[in-house]
């Protein structure tokens, strides 16, 4: 089922980011489902890491960054939080949900302890998750809302904002973590 875009209002205002990054990123593979392009992320992930070493892995493109597997984790994290809200969106559930501290998550995600082909199969574990929850939803289901962090958000919203989110990690990872 095809998951059209949210107007303004289906999503706060930070996210708007990740919205257009989706949008972006379904025009430059030629899609036109948001469904084909969560369906292509992971397979996207590991070909930009493919030949990647233990030493890029665990490095960081500038002093204070996050290293490229902090990045990475980050991404997953964010993904599995967005698609519990979508769920919760999905099934009329309107119980105010708190928001998350991404910058208090990292430092305690264990990357440091852990492989890039690790961090990639559990991204596309992950993303499995996602599409599987995502291909049971009707676009009633995907119009609901929940609210997130003070504010009202849609599960379509939602399923924009972690494709974007995934874009814009695979764009800073080829661009900031691998230039050179």
């Amino acid at each position: 089922m095809p998951i059209p875009r949210p107007a303004s209002d289906e999503f706060p205002p930070y996210a708007e980011t990740y919205v257009n990054a989706a949008a972006d990123a379904l025009a430059r593979h030629g899609l036109t489902d948001l469904a084909d392009l969560l369906a292509r992320q992971p397979g996207d992930l590991a070909a930009l890491l493919d030949g990647v070493t233990a030493e890029q892995a665990h490095g960081t493109y500038a002093p204070g960054k996050w290293t490229l597997l902090e990045s990475l984790v980050h991404t997953i994290d964010t993904e599995r939080v967005f698609s519990y809200r979508l769920l919760r969106a999905a099934r009329g559930d309107r119980t105010p949900l708190p928001g998350y501290e991404q910058d208090d998550w990292v430092p305690l995600c264990g990357a440091a302890d852990r492989t890039l082909a690790d961090v990639i199969t559990e991204f596309g574990a992950v993303r499995a998750s996602t599409l599987a929850l995502l291909s049971h939803l009707d676009q009633n289901a995907l119009a609901r809302r929940t609210v997130a962090s003070g504010r009202d958000v849609s599960a379509r919203g939602l399923a924009w904002m972690i494709a974007g989110h995934a874009d814009h990690h695979l764009r800073l990872t080829k661009e900031l973590y691998l230039a050179g």
